[in-house]
């Protein structure tokens, strides 16, 4: 099974290490791949660097395709300017993955590559209201971790994926393999404080 997270300069860090934790200890058959337009180098938002070893041009079919999040401007460029080739990448494995993933903002990248019509799903708490300019998606109430629509699985803002992640465990293996994956991560959250989220009112970027 090889499961591929996009990437790119700018992304979200968690994004992409918080479920690549989570699905390493998974299946030791599986294979989790960080894909770039082309090998190298990418920088996440908050400055730490790390290599993609792969690009898009040496991508076999993908059985799960993960999209995370990141800063506005990456997205932008991604939806509209000049790195729209991820989208192009997005649709053409999703045609035959088993599921499609994303996370925080990564939402909107399947959204403006039509992979979410008709979908019900959910972002990060603050960019909620951008999923209203795509008609045909059906945006989740509330402000929940993740969402699955048959073979679509989103999730909200960035520590979300882990959360989203061991469902995706369990989805392809068994729940008594995700408790074990918890298990072995000792992921039992209890935050020292207490906070509450409601729904931005408007998208705070436009494209």
């Amino acid at each position: 099974m090889i499961i591929g997270i996009a990437v790119y300069d700018k992304v979200d860090l968690l994004d992409v290490a918080g479920p690549r934790e989570v699905l390493s200890w998974m299946d030791a058959n599986t294979e989790i791949r960080l894909i770039a337009r082309q090998p190298g180098p990418i920088t996440t938002r908050d400055g730490l660097t790390m290599i993609a070893p792969h690009g898009f041009a040496d991508t076999p079919q993908l059985d799960v395709l993960w999209v995370p999040g990141g800063d506005i401007d990456a997205l932008r460029t991604m939806m509209v300017g000049s790195g729209r080739d991820y989208l192009e990448f997005f649709k053409s494995q999703s045609a035959n993955a088993k599921y499609v993933c994303s996370v925080c903002e990564g939402a909107l990248l399947l959204a403006q590559a039509g992979l979410l019509d008709g979908y019900e799903v959910t972002t990060h708490w603050a960019f909620i209201p951008c999923l209203g300019r795509f008609p045909n998606i059906r945006v989740a109430p509330g402000t929940p971790r993740f969402v699955l629509d048959r073979n679509r699985l989103t999730g909200g803002g960035i520590s979300s994926g882990i959360d989203e992640a061991l469902k995706l465990v369990e989805l392809l293996t068994s729940y008594e393999n995700a408790q074990e994956v918890q298990r072995v991560m000792q992921y039992y959250p209890d935050p020292p404080v207490t906070s509450t989220l409601t729904p931005a009112q408007q998208c705070p970027f436009s494209w």
